[in-house]
């Protein structure tokens, strides 16, 4: 702790958003970065708090207090050492996490948690910009190849610590880029998809072999994978959205989530898309349905496409503003979140449930029919209970976005292929050590748990190289 007294007398500073009149004309990165003197003065706000409640909240373990001090002392190198300890990317994680170890630091019981997640994202671009990381090929190779399918975080963790580890690693994509849902699902005004490549051309330096536009199961047979590779690493994601089954789902306008982030990402990256199949917002008023992360991503690019209005409802009620005695520190708190694309323009409701979509009349949605929810609470078994009040009202929209989660990995192809067992959802079932009912299959990711945070998965994806380490090397 660089200085113990930091936290008394200086304040909470974030770096802010870039002007809404100025960010929802591009796909540039919202957020904004303090000067280096600012950004150390946050740092030295890390107090001596004596349990770092910030380590045990987050899910890869971060040394929070320890490169925070390292920050204010302006030892970038140190502290970009400390990070990559124990998480991969914390390029990634220091502009998509929630930031759970936020919610853990003990100066958030006054609202003025320490700028963790700025901090790391801090960190490691001054550590790029001043020659800090260089690639770190292994001294020498085990003779054992792995195969990893799938690209996102938790592939990406796994491959990383594999290759580090001196087994010979390929990742295999099923898109034409590698990423996952860092490259084609999470807008590029939250995660600017250079970055991606940068540490991507560190990991080819270093020896990880990426093989795109393969399917395996598919383009790839599974039997061949499992014959040429010593261990198999599923990490596919959780492919398979939750659907809404209502009157009128097969209307024109009505899109999964992803189908329409995914189309824009790559029309950013500068692919054509058909004015047939294109998929816009513009002049459009548009309903997201689900209240969660995909939801806002399609609320901000829904605004940038030029939106006439973007709506956003949810099942389930609005939670507590502020506080939340449900939740107290240090856990996570269920709160209110406004997001950045929220703050673009927005109007959230909750307690609706979709009960039809309306034809226009010309075969393409025009306006959804939603309806007023409780949610009771049986007083013998404590589950919370859905009850419709018959209370209905009709929203315009030209455009429904469909963002409501994802349930499983895709079972066709691979999944089938290996004949792994599966859990109660239909995830990959593993073990302590990421290791499936297969021997030499493992799973990491969204494939053994079920869609989650971004943070979670690398945390898989390294547990997942322990396992598969333990089990080549035994």
């Amino acid at each position: 702790m660089g200085n113990p007294t930091a936290f008394l007398n200086i304040g909470r500073k974030e770096a802010g958003y870039r002007p809404v009149n100025d960010r929802i004309k591009d796909y540039g990165e919202v957020e904004q970065t303090l000067n280096a003197e600012d950004r150390r003065l946050q740092a030295s706000r890390c107090m001596d708090c004596g349990v770092p409640f910030c380590h045990w909240s987050c899910p890869l373990g971060n040394r929070q207090p320890e490169w925070q001090d390292r920050l204010y002392k302006n030892d970038i190198k140190g502290a970009y050492e400390l990070l990559t300890l124990t998480d991969d990317f914390p390029e990634f994680t220091g502009r998509v996490c929630p930031a759970l170890c936020e919610k853990g630091c003990v100066l958030n019981k006054t609202h003025e948690p320490v700028t963790i997640r700025e901090n790391e994202a801090a960190i490691v671009e001054r550590a790029f910009e001043e020659g800090v990381v260089v690639a770190r090929p292994p001294r020498k190779r085990t003779g054992k190849k792995v195969a990893v399918i799938g690209s996102g975080p938790s592939g990406l963790a796994c491959a990383n610590q594999l290759n580090r580890m001196g087994h010979s690693v390929t990742v295999y994509e099923k898109n034409e880029s590698i990423g996952g849902l860092l490259r084609f699902g999470i807008p590029d005004f939250k995660l600017n998809k250079s970055v991606i490549d940068r540490r991507l051309d560190l990991m080819k330096e270093e020896g990880v072999e990426f093989v795109t536009g393969v399917e395996v199961g598919k383009d790839l047979p599974t039997a061949r994978l499992l014959k040429d590779y010593d261990a198999v690493c599923v990490a596919i994601g959780s492919g398979e959205p939750r659907n809404l089954n209502v009157e009128g789902r097969d209307l024109q306008g009505v899109h999964f989530a992803l189908e329409f982030l995914q189309q824009q990402n790559r029309v950013n990256a500068g692919e054509e898309v058909a004015k047939s199949d294109r998929i816009t917002a513009k002049g459009k008023h548009v309903l997201v349905i689900g209240g969660g992360d995909t939801g806002s991503d399609c609320v901000g690019t829904a605004n940038r496409q030029g939106a006439r209005s973007v709506t956003q409802i949810e099942i389930m009620p609005k939670p507590p503003v502020g506080e939340n005695p449900a939740t107290p520190w240090p856990y996570w708190p269920v709160i209110l979140k406004t997001s950045s694309s929220h703050l673009e323009g927005c109007e959230r409701r909750w307690l609706l449930d979709t009960r039809r979509f309306v034809d226009d009349g010309t075969g393409k949605v025009g306006s959804v029919e939603v309806e007023e929810v409780e949610w009771i609470k049986d007083p013998e078994t404590g589950r919370m209970n859905l009850k419709h009040t018959g209370n209905k009202d009709t929203i315009k929209a030209e455009l429904v976005l469909l963002a409501m989660g994802f349930v499983n990995p895709v079972q066709e192809g691979l999944v089938a292929d290996l004949n792994v067992e599966k859990d109660a959802r239909k995830n990959v079932r593993v073990d302590e050590h990421q290791q499936s009912s297969v021997e030499k299959v493992f799973a990491a990711g969204d494939a053994s748990t079920g869609a989650s945070l971004v943070v979670r998965c690398i945390a898989s994806g390294r547990n997942a190289a322990k396992g598969i380490n333990r089990f080549l090397m035994n």
